[in-house]
């Protein structure tokens, strides 16, 4: 199989029919969860990018957190967008795994902003991952906001 993304994905990556792995139009697979329940079986992540309000579980695989308090934005909207960015482009070749507590409103919220970086236009973000991941996916007014202004 070559680099090119397929049915499959590209080699390295989930399989596009996982439990919550989202698929961006370009190919690339990024898996949202939610840290409160067991992690799923199957491939572990190479990189995750935790989006927590306090300091994240150690884990066997690289990770990175970005504080984000429940229902709200990261304190750090720069280092945010620089740890978002990351995972985009690692999300290429490699399984990539964004989370925060319950999966839905800090994770949505970062699946949306890949989504930007990936090509969708910031105001059908939320509705492509809505459409493509879970229906509960970003949950405050705020996080559409966000969304809506990233990168900026």
């Amino acid at each position: 199989m070559t680099g090119a993304p397929g049915r499959h994905g590209p080699p390295g990556t989930w399989d596009p029919t996982a439990p919550g792995v989202l698929r961006l139009p370009s190919g690339r697979l990024v898996r949202g969860r939610g840290l409160r329940r067991p992690l799923p079986e199957g491939p572990r992540p190479t990189f995750a990018l935790y989006l927590l309000g306090g300091e994240p579980p150690a884990v066997d695989w690289e990770a990175r957190w970005v504080r984000w308090p429940d229902f709200r934005l990261p304190s750090d909207r720069t280092a945010a967008a620089g740890a978002l960015r990351e995972a985009w482009e690692r999300a290429a070749a490699e399984r990539v795994e964004l989370a925060c507590g319950g999966g839905y409103g800090r994770t949505g919220t970062a699946l949306a902003c890949l989504a930007v970086l990936d090509g969708v236009p910031a105001r059908e973000a939320v509705a492509y991952v809505r459409d493509h991941y879970s229906r509960r996916a970003v949950e405050t007014p705020r996080q559409r906001r966000f969304v809506r202004r990233f990168p900026d």
